[in-house]
């Protein structure tokens, strides 16, 4: 695959931009200016025309995705643990209700409420049949340490606009289940919501109240691009090569979007696959990540394309939005849970964290201005195992005035104000239990007073 980088129509790179780009990003202090969370156990009922099937869930969540009818049977287990340690979380699978949390992606509205998605249920297309796919808008109430939930919207196809078939296709409804779709982001535009998927990967646009209204598969240097769970692969008949671009679970991870909702700016959780070198893409050795262009009007991916550097070749991306015309604010993390502060002295054990979170940032980046290998510039960063807690905002997490952030999955990052962002953790209930050993987490929020930062440039 061929990489095809321009710059954004308009921008002028001047040599002194072009070599600041590849500059080592600064840290930027931040101080911790509220905290709440949704707690684990926070179920919602499936609409009243939903079929029986989804009343519960999480039935093929279990060992190799088999069938448990039996409630609060399976355990949660964190993927992380050590086999000679495990660790489990209290809650149990299947559930009554529709898990709320797990969000993955967030946008700022401006009546000061936030958009959340939750996840595409418990991780895979294969166990997660019977979770619906949903967004929130939610309000936290910083001083309560609550988040008020104002509204669900449940989404659906019930024109059947999508060219593949659906867990629910033969209902009227045609609720859109965690089987369908792997939702990672998500775009308020004008009377639609735009949603990044990873399964496809793909991008597609619901109504106000959910209902698919366009479908478009993800284009790179001309040609579809396809991921092992996409609708159009198959195994082959007979053993032999089966060939594909994107890495399971490494589709559309973050997806900002221009301030006038002029374009859409999907960003892969991994890079993709280069035939001709047999390895995953990379520059010199250094791992990247694409950020593809949309126009929202043309429906159609543009060519334009940047590259973002990870840090580490086994890092991965959390959520992407734009806070002004360039720059945007991008989520970096590694696979490691738990406050390296409770680490493990020694052998495994279970009652402490065997690997516990180490890289866990939010960077600012500019897409004006970009190195000659394409990659964008990192900015800055805010450490997110390193903020500073002087007034003991913190519900949890704060251990000598600082405070932690470590979470497996965090994916949730935008813009507040001139000085505050909020960030918030996807929880893959019940799986993780990255704050407190043997609980399975809460989803929180936390608001982040970060002046300095986002004024760099």
């Amino acid at each position: 695959m061929t990489a095809c980088i321009r710059l954004t129509a308009g921008a002028v790179l001047s040599s002194a931009l072009i070599a600041t780009a590849a500059q080592a990003a600064d840290e930027y202090p931040a101080v911790l200016a509220g905290h709440a969370f949704v707690p684990a156990a926070t179920f919602a009922p499936p609409p009243a025309d939903a079929p029986p099937s989804l009343v519960v869930s999480g039935r093929f969540a279990g060992p190799g995705n088999t069938r448990n009818e039996d409630l609060y049977t399976v355990r949660g287990a964190t993927w992380l643990a050590d086999p000679e340690a495990p660790r489990t979380t209290e809650l149990s699978l299947p559930f009554v209700g529709q898990p709320v949390q797990g969000f993955s992606g967030i946008r700022t509205l401006e009546d000061g409420s936030y958009l959340v998605l939750t996840d595409n249920g418990f991780g895979s297309q294969r166990n997660s049949p019977d979770a619906m796919l949903m967004v929130h808008r939610v309000r936290p109430e910083w001083a309560e340490g609550s988040v008020d939930l104002i509204e669900t919207v449940f989404l659906s196809d019930p024109d059947r606009v999508l060219p593949f078939r659906i867990t629910n296709e033969h209902t009227e409804a045609r609720y859109l289940t965690g089987a369908d779709f792997d939702l990672e982001s998500v775009q308020p535009i004008g009377d639609q919501l735009w949603f990044g998927d990873e399964f496809g990967p793909y991008l597609f646009a619901t109504d106000r109240l959910g209902r698919v209204v366009s479908f478009h598969d993800t284009v790179v240097d001309g040609d579809v691009v396809t991921s092992p769970d996409n609708h159009g692969r198959s195994l082959p008949a007979t053993p032999g090569e089966v060939t594909f671009e994107v890495r399971r679970s490494r589709g559309f991870e973050g997806m900002a979007a221009a301030l006038d909702g002029s374009t859409l700016y999907p960003l892969f959780e991994g890079p993709l696959w280069d035939a001709e070198a047999g390895a995953w893409e990379a520059v010199d050795g250094r791992t990247y990540l694409r950020i593809l262009e949309f126009d929202v009007d043309a429906e159609a991916f543009t060519g334009q394309q940047w590259r973002y550097p990870l840090e580490a070749g086994n890092h991965f991306i959390g959520d992407f939005n734009m806070i002004d015309e360039t720059r945007a604010l991008v989520i970096e993390r590694d696979g490691g849970e738990g406050d390296p502060r409770l680490a493990c002295d020694g052998p495994p054990r279970s009652d402490c964290f065997n690997a516990p979170a180490e890289f866990k940032r939010v960077y600012l980046i500019d897409l004006a201005q970009v190195d000659d290998d394409g990659f964008v510039r990192k900015i800055g960063y805010v450490d997110l195992m390193n903020i500073a807690d002087p007034d003991g905002v913190a519900i949890d997490g704060t251990i000598d005035g600082r405070f932690t952030f470590p979470f497996v999955t965090i994916e949730d990052v935008d813009r507040v104000d001139d000085t505050h962002i909020i960030v918030a953790n996807d929880n893959n209930l019940p799986f993780s239990t990255g704050r407190t050993i043997g609980e399975a987490d809460n989803n929180e929020f936390i608001l982040l007073e970060v002046g300095d930062f986002l004024a760099a440039r």
